[in-house]
């Protein structure tokens, strides 16, 4: 009877011993979850149909290189890592605070894009150096204009696997730019024209319904229309060069003037310039020319709000 109490005794004692080691590991379990398992049977890499061909690009890429103004925005709106732009992307005002620690880089800095280690590169189609580039990571370019500014974006979002969050945008954008489009030609006339003017290098120039300079919205999203003569001489290449003495020939009810305070804007002072219509009308607006020449996303929604505060403001 003696011995069968003492079993017993060890039993209950060896039982409490490992409930408590349970209840231990299950508190230490709770203090340190383990890491939640990757997604299933996701790849490292998948392949792009790119516009050249097909290109085995990573599935999440950390350390993207853009050597393409024109493409800068379209990355950063979808959260991707950016190691390395082009200098014009990182003096863009829209881009302010959103670059701190990315690398300038060029077409032809090829050693310090080897020590960036970039694990993706985007460029477009006419890039210089693309076989040296395409040794140092995956690279992918595109032609400029090939497609419009939504299609573009869609294109972004299936090389970096965020095709979801870029139809999200589109779809978004394109809802606000129409309503907005329909209520500033509420307000200013559905048959009102609008110029969009530019200089560089001390020329003037006029802009086509494609060429960034908030041309897409005005244009493709608002429905506004451009003069007559804007619209032949921009057919062929989306731009045009024009003299102060018939600029008023291509200037419509309304002036986007995409200014950039470099250049030489004397033309404003001469009274050809002041005695044009929309001039003398204050339906001139003028915008920051480097937070304007573009038509990725950032700049788009930089736009979009420029000409609802002038527009309708």
């Amino acid at each position: 009877m003696k011995k069968l109490s003492v079993l017993f005794v060890l039993a209950f004692v060896v039982l409490l011993s490992v409930c408590g080691g349970n209840q231990a590991n299950d508190a230490d379990a709770g203090s340190s979850p383990a890491p939640a398992a990757p997604p299933a049977s996701e790849a490292a890499t998948f392949t792009y149909q790119s516009e050249s061909g097909p290109v085995e690009v990573p599935t999440h890429p950390q350390r993207v290189v853009v050597l393409t103004r024109f493409l800068t925005g379209n990355v950063m709106i979808l959260g991707v890592p950016l190691v390395g732009v082009d200098q014009m992307s990182m003096d863009n005002p829209n881009f302010a605070g959103k670059l701190d620690g990315v690398e300038a880089v060029d077409e032809e800095s090829l050693e310090k894009i080897v020590e960036l280690n970039p694990d993706l590169i985007i460029g477009l189609s006419d890039i210089k150096n693309i076989h040296k580039f395409k040794e140092i990571a995956p690279t992918v370019t595109y032609t400029y204009g090939k497609v419009d500014f939504k299609q573009q974006q869609l294109e972004i979002g299936k090389l970096l696997n965020k095709e979801k969050e870029a139809q999200a945008w589109v779809d978004d954008f394109d809802a606000r730019t129409k309503k907005a489009g329909e209520e500033i030609k509420a307000k200013i006339g559905a048959d009102a024209t609008v110029s969009v003017i530019e200089t560089f290098n001390k020329q003037l120039y006029v802009y086509g319904d494609n060429f960034g300079r908030g041309t897409e919205i005005l244009y493709q999203q608002f429905g506004l229309h451009m003069p007559e003569k804007v619209k032949e001489a921009t057919s062929r290449d989306g731009y045009f060069a024009v003299s102060n003495e018939v600029l008023s020939d291509y200037v419509g009810d309304y002036v986007i003037f995409s200014k950039n305070a470099d250049e030489d804007n004397s033309f404003q002072t001469t009274e050809t310039y002041k005695n044009i219509p929309a001039v003398q009308n204050q339906h001139v607006f003028e915008a920051d020319a480097k937070a304007f020449y573009f038509n990725d996303p950032l700049s788009m929604e930089y736009q979009l709000d420029f000409f609802i505060k002038h527009f309708l403001g």
